[in-house]
């Protein structure tokens, strides 16, 4: 699908390297209508195919999406198993078109899923891992918290074996063991719905991010709203806290 691109033309050298979007309001959107929240989570899934493509149109190198956490496993049975169908679905339909030069990592830890999810996420990586147009992140059943500690976790068991020495810990060195290691730390993160706040995404790579909330919820969320966002985003002065 093409779109009019204006923001390319705009902001060819203020455009952010990596967008990280946090998709809520899916429940509230089909609550709205009167529907099952797992409605909400389809067209959700819409939208996400349409940034994506959106994304790699402008020239996005790096998009992370937060598509279920931790924390989410607490909500209603058929609600997680609407959003793991979907998950599903999705692989499926990344796999009919790899030709679209897009490297995808699924963030988070991938040990709790079923062997045939599991091997076809590890799949998808392997076979997209030499694409070069954009790298797209999926964090499932991801928290960032949880992220931390799994690195931390590692480095302890290899300064435990004498693999390393202390003193090279630093910020660059605990990054190569997140599960963004290469990726370049978040420029712009969106939350749509009209909540405020992080919600154990990315917490590590998301220190200097812009942050810009909007009240749409995820569903209808446009590639008009992220022009928005994108416009708003070249207007602030990041200084990563200097003068």
């Amino acid at each position: 699908m093409a779109y009019n691109i204006t923001v390319k033309d705009m902001l060819p050298s203020q455009m952010p390297v990596h967008i990280g979007f946090i998709m809520d309001g899916n429940g509230r959107w089909a609550k709205k209508r009167g529907l099952p929240r797992k409605f909400g989570h389809r067209e959700g899934a819409k939208t996400f195919e349409k940034i994506v493509d959106y994304c790699k149109e402008i020239g996005i190198k790096y998009i992370s999406f937060y598509a279920f956490s931790t924390e989410n496993w607490k909500r209603p049975k058929d609600e997680i198993e609407a959003i793991i169908d979907l998950f599903r679905k999705y692989i499926d339909d990344v796999r009919e078109h790899i030709d679209k030069d897009v490297k995808v990592i699924f963030l988070g830890d991938k040990s709790v899923f079923d062997d045939v999810l599991r091997k076809k996420m590890l799949k998808l990586e392997e076979d997209s891992k030499d694409f070069t147009t954009m790298t797209l992140l999926i964090a499932v059943n991801y928290g960032g918290r949880d992220e931390i500690i799994r690195a931390v976790r590692n480095v302890a068991i290899q300064y435990k074996n004498n693999q390393l020495d202390i003193s090279s810990i630093n910020e660059d060195f605990f990054g190569k063991h997140l599960d963004t290691s290469g990726i370049p730390d978040v420029d712009l993160l969106i939350r749509p719905s009209g909540e405020m706040r992080l919600s154990n995404f990315l917490i590590w790579q998301s220190a200097y991010a812009e942050f810009y909330y909007t009240n749409v919820l995820w569903p209808d969320f446009s590639p008009k709203e992220l022009d928005k966002a994108i416009l708003d985003y070249s207007k602030r002065g990041r200084r990563f806290g200097g003068v």
